[in-house]
């Protein structure tokens, strides 16, 4: 049975977490003297009462989590996190209906990037700040933050680590829990740290920059601004974010590798190999049609090309021009994209590129073995043999995204217009892309939706941000048996 005992103590250790960045939104607002610092004031004493209240009261007779524990531990923090995150909105009546608020949050812990609010540039400081903080805290993982900074509670935290990182394959080294999350962190900080730096060189303000980096890092896309990236004119900021997020849709253990000097590794990986390709591929064939359509320069097309495929393929979804404008053509270009994700054990989300890889190669190799029979014919990936059970995970996975997304879209045609926007608000939120098309396309947002398109969507991001498979194992008979 789950231990429900000791995986609420651990709920009210994350939640002290969660008390530490709220009292961080509170200076913020007590800096820029703006009146919602009393709904962080509130948050913060509400959660923090509340940690005090379950670790006090709630003591676990065993400190064991097995596989199922890791499995429902992790989806119910992010829907905990979130319903405390939400706090903020409706007590500050930035978004009072707590459908909405619950919407933004958990939008921005699973770096979806899909926003309610119709005018952010109104939003107080300490508020936008807490949406962009959500993005940063969900990109590498709550959980991966607490077996960073908690590791003195004797937990074994293999099966919460699983349970949470994304993708097929982990290496080796990733079982070192402790000393991966803390290195990963470590450079997370840093490289969020650097683009802050960079962005305040090309003239963006700090509270901006800050903003931009966090959201920029944990591929989400919430900006300070109503037209997004869009509001600088800035050829050098659309370069920079265009550099960082190809680095957060890409497997943090390559940009390890990549510091360590271990560049070989890197380009030898086949995963980086064909994430690179794609994006600069699509960037060519739609920056070549940008420009002989007369949308601008070479110089202007390429970049608005490179960007929007970047921060598709990398799921943070800011917006630099609106490629609803664009040729049907590319629009198909961008959807894809929009399913395909970026790299396994990235801050992004979609499919993941190794999933798609290993779902050709098995194919083809599943060809050859029907010419020869007798032959002994492996599915490789990066020079070695990928061991059944990964093979049929993946294929498991493909077939439970294909299904969540027909059913999810066929629910959505009950609350919107027309297809396009049903369709695409499914797949962006699966993929936790955040812009889609139709209503919701990049220059748009969910707010016209009712509150049960919402709910639907706020479940599909969720499922999509944990990889599908950790949420749905819940919903299975054998999961709940002894």
């Amino acid at each position: 049975m789950i231990n429900f005992r000791f995986i609420a103590n651990l709920m009210g250790r994350l939640l002290l977490i969660e008390t530490f960045f709220f009292v961080l939104c509170l200076c913020v607002a007590l800096f820029y003297h703006e009146p919602d610092w009393k709904a962080y004031a509130y948050t913060a004493s509400i959660t923090l009462v509340t940690s005090i209240a379950i670790t006090s009261f709630v003591k676990p007779k065993d400190r064991i989590l097995a596989k199922k524990d890791g499995y429902f531990t992790v989806t119910v923090v992010w829907i905990v996190f979130s319903l405390f995150g939400c706090l903020p909105y409706i007590f500050s009546g930035t978004l009072p209906a707590f459908t909405d608020a619950f919407f933004e949050t958990i939008s921005g812990f699973t770096t979806t990037g899909a926003s309610v609010i119709t005018n952010v540039e109104i939003v107080p400081h300490a508020t936008l700040f807490w949406r962009s903080l959500t993005h940063w805290l969900g990109g590498l993982g709550i959980i991966m933050l607490f077996l960073a900074i908690l590791p003195s509670l004797g937990i074994e935290g293999r099966d919460l680590y699983v349970a949470e990182t994304t993708g097929p394959v982990h290496s080796k080294s990733s079982f070192t829990f402790t000393g991966t999350a803390r290195r990963l962190w470590v450079i997370y900080l840093t490289l969020t740290a650097l683009l802050t730096g960079l962005l305040c060189i090309g003239k963006m303000n700090l509270f901006d920059s800050i903003c931009h980096a966090m959201s920029t890092m944990g591929s989400g896309g919430f900006s300070t601004k109503n037209t997004s990236v869009g509001y600088w004119d800035s050829p050098y900021i659309h370069y920079v974010l265009i550099v960082f997020m190809f680095i957060a849709g890409s497997n943090f253990g390559l940009v390890c590798a990549a510091i360590k000097g271990q560049w070989r590794k890197v380009i030898h990986d086949n995963e980086f190999q064909l994430y690179t390709i794609i994006a600069l591929g699509a960037s060519l064939i739609i920056g070549t049609v940008l420009y002989l359509d007369g949308w601008g320069d070479v110089e202007k097309s390429f970049r608005d090309a490179l960007f929007q495929v970047t921060t598709i393929m990398s799921t943070t979804g800011f917006a630099t021009a609106d490629y609803l404008l664009w040729p049907p053509f590319l629009g198909m270009i961008i959807f894809l994209l929009i399913v395909i994700g970026a790299s396994a054990g990235s801050t992004a989300g979609g499919l993941k590129i190794v999933r798609l890889q290993l779902l050709f190669k098995n194919s083809f190799a599943e060809l050859k073995r029907i010419i020869h029979p007798n032959g002994i014919i492996t599915t490789k990936y990066n020079g070695k043999s990928v061991h059944p059970d990964i093979m049929t995970g993946i294929m498991g996975f493909a077939i439970l995204y294909i299904i969540i997304f027909l059913l999810g879209s066929l629910l959505m045609t009950l609350f919107t217009e027309d297809i396009t926007t049903s369709c695409s608000a499914v797949a962006t939120c699966l993929s936790n892309v955040g812009p889609g098309f139709g209503s919701v396309g990049p220059m748009f947002n969910y707010a016209h939706l009712n509150d049960f398109a919402k709910v639907l969507l706020s479940l599909l991001m969720l499922i999509g941000r944990l990889e599908i498979l950790t949420v749905m194992v819940l919903f299975t008979k054998s999961f709940w048996k002894k």
